[in-house]
């Protein structure tokens, strides 16, 4: 929860989608609770543990697709505070009226052994997956936020809002693995520069409309009042106003009473207006405005001052100070409204969520050596057991997930030093076998090879037939059921390949000369497409120059014309070689003649047909 009075409606205009690589090679701390949480409440049908399912699935996609370095933080015990208001909200769900509830001094109500359960299987599961895992003394959100604020962290992933309260610098709300800019991120610097509000101004904030510690706040103020009101003091200020008001001390309104513009010539401020002709609205008496126009009615006849229009605001020095002297009188009483309301509130503020929000020592670590925060490799087989016993997955399916995990730690660590191991005991790298774009986002395809033979066709086979569940999602939630990309069998030359997504930067410092020789290739066959191109493009050329060569068909308008003529030709040849031996050659001649084109086209056409 966090904030009470709908806080991240506040903070939303300040929040920014970031891209695929806004975490690579980051840390960043998990609040373990929160996902445990938000993965139950977006599942509506039965599923075998989803909090293991799904918190392996981001964890892998964290790793490998983001390349971030993920920091695990679980809650520790809960303070008094925080047990009596959950207890008061199931009271208040419950439609009971309950205004004191008891809770011991010193005694907090812990989660119930079921929740506790699936808290402390994650934790076995990040630990086999090698991720460091931290216990906060308190609220994990306490100890994501001091792990940033102390540069231990580069960013929070949370959905508390009280994350800011505890000193958090970056947080992330949520993050969709599918989706062009899949993180959601706040930057208090930006919150600061658009809303003016510091870390003191946001516990201000969160005591007056309420928080998980004392989810009522003071009756009557909401979101908006409280950011009003907090924004008139400074950051250094703000929590000592609130102890004064909480007192019942006189409270003077921050406000600038006498300004420059409030003073007369004289430099006085005026006690009363000034008179105001009825008929004009503009200063003096309406019978001298009756005989002669005022200066602000100067017309051309000089009989009177022009009506004034309806809404007629007088823009003299005298309005506009009593305008603004009721202004400020409003202001003045609005504040004081809002001191009454905080003087009735008992104990308030409290003293105890202040300090347990200015608190910087919220894990079990010194300042001076800081928090052990180290990664280790997947343990495989423990890996394989624990999943088997609790979800009951094949080993091939649970190798195949794995897969992605595993050749972005065999990469880091051949970019950092040579390393004699195998990835997963038995593939090598091969080749890169081309360059994808996803979500605007190029990455290698990489070709793992089997050392010892081809891969078999049930290894890391795809076992979505009997390990997937089906699963109901809610519509306003984000994505958060999508598994991770696994790795796809390519057959080449008879030989078997895996292929993955890589990061383009890993893979080049891992095996820089792989990725020359790769883009050298390329230019090869750009070159040569290139070439076939021009050389194909030079042959249309010829054959367009050349129609009667070999091999080109004529166009209808090129071949009937020119057999017409041929034929027409050969026919007058014979028929007029007839008919020079024949006895009658002589009519030829005439018929010739007849025919001359010089003859209209009507007589040729009689002198055929008769």
């Amino acid at each position: 929860m966090g904030v009470g009075g709908n806080f991240w409606d506040l903070l939303k205009p300040y929040a920014r989608n970031e891209g695929f690589d806004f975490l690579r090679n980051k840390r960043v701390a998990v609040d373990l609770s929160f996902w445990i949480v938000q993965h139950n409440n977006a599942i509506k049908t039965h599923v075998k543990k989803p909090h293991l399912r799904l918190t392996f699935f981001r964890t892998i996609n964290l790793f490998s697709k983001f390349g971030a370095f993920p920091v695990f933080v679980v809650d520790g015990t809960p303070s008094p505070l925080k047990s009596k208001a959950r207890s008061a909200r199931f009271f208040r769900s419950s439609g009971i009226e309950s205004t004191s509830l008891p809770v011991s001094e010193g005694v907090s109500a812990e989660r119930n052994r079921s929740f506790s359960r699936c808290v402390q299987e994650c934790v076995e599961l990040a630990e086999l997956l090698g991720i460091p895992v931290l216990k906060a003394k308190g609220e994990a959100e306490a100890l994501c936020a001091q792990l940033n604020s102390e540069g231990y962290v580069d960013a929070c992933i949370t959905s508390d809002s009280d994350a800011f309260l505890f000193g958090a610098k970056c947080v992330i709300k949520s993050f969709s693995p599918n989706s062009k800019e899949p993180f959601e991120c706040y930057n208090v610097s930006e919150i600061e520069a658009g809303l003016g509000l510091k870390r003191k101004h946001l516990i201000a904030i969160a005591l007056l409309v309420g928080n998980d510690h004392d989810t009522s706040g003071v009756q009557g103020i909401g979101l908006d009042s409280a950011l009003r009101f907090v924004q008139a003091f400074s950051e250094d200020d703000v929590l000592n106003r609130l102890h004064e008001i909480g007192k019942g001390n006189a409270f003077q309104v921050p406000i600038d009473v006498k300004s420059e513009d409030n003073m007369d010539t004289d430099g006085n401020s005026p006690s009363s207006k000034q008179p105001h002709c009825s008929f004009c609205g503009h200063p003096g008496n309406k019978r001298d405005h009756s005989k002669s126009s005022c200066e602000f009615c100067v017309t051309d006849d000089n009989e009177g001052c022009l009506k004034k229009a309806e809404g007629f605001k007088c823009d003299c020095n005298s309005c506009g100070m009593n305008r603004k002297n009721k202004e400020q009188k409003k202001i003045e009483n609005w504040h004081t409204k809002i001191c009454d309301k905080i003087a009735k509130e008992p104990n308030f503020p409290n003293n105890e969520i202040i300090a347990m929000y200015l608190c910087n020592d919220n894990g079990y670590f010194s300042a001076i050596d800081g928090p052990k925060i180290s990664w280790e490799r997947p343990k495989i087989e423990l890996l394989i057991d624990f999943l088997n016993f609790h979800q009951n997955w094949d080993p091939s399916y649970i190798r195949r997930i794995m897969f992605p995990m595993m050749s972005t730690i065999f990469l880091r660590e051949m970019a950092t030093a040579t390393t004699d191991s195998l990835l997963f005991g038995q593939f090598e790298f091969n080749s890169l076998k081309r360059v994808k774009t996803r979500y605007g986002y190029q990455i290698y395809v990489v070709k793992w090879k089997r050392a010892m033979g081809n891969i078999a066709s049930k290894t890391l086979s795809s076992q979505s037939g009997t390990q997937e569940d089906v699963i109901e999602v809610d519509d306003d939630t984000v994505d958060l059921l999508d598994d991770c990309d696994s790795p796809v069998i390519c057959e080449e030359d008879g030989c078997s390949f895996l292929l993955t997504d890589e990061n383009m930067d890993l893979v080049g410092a891992a095996y820089p000369e792989e990725v020359k020789r790769f883009w050298h290739e390329q230019e090869l066959k750009d070159a040569k497409r290139k070439k076939n191109q021009t050389s194909k493009s030079q042959e249309n050329e010829k054959s367009a120059t050349s129609p009667n060569s070999k091999g080109v068909q004529l166009n209808i308008t090129e071949f009937f014309p020119t057999t017409k003529s041929k034929h027409n030709s050969k026919h007058g040849e014979e028929s007029s070689s007839r008919k020079s031996d024949s006895p009658d050659s002589g009519g030829s001649k005439v018929k010739r003649k007849s025919s001359s084109p010089n003859i209209p086209k009507s007589v040729r056409r009689r002198l055929l047909f008769e």
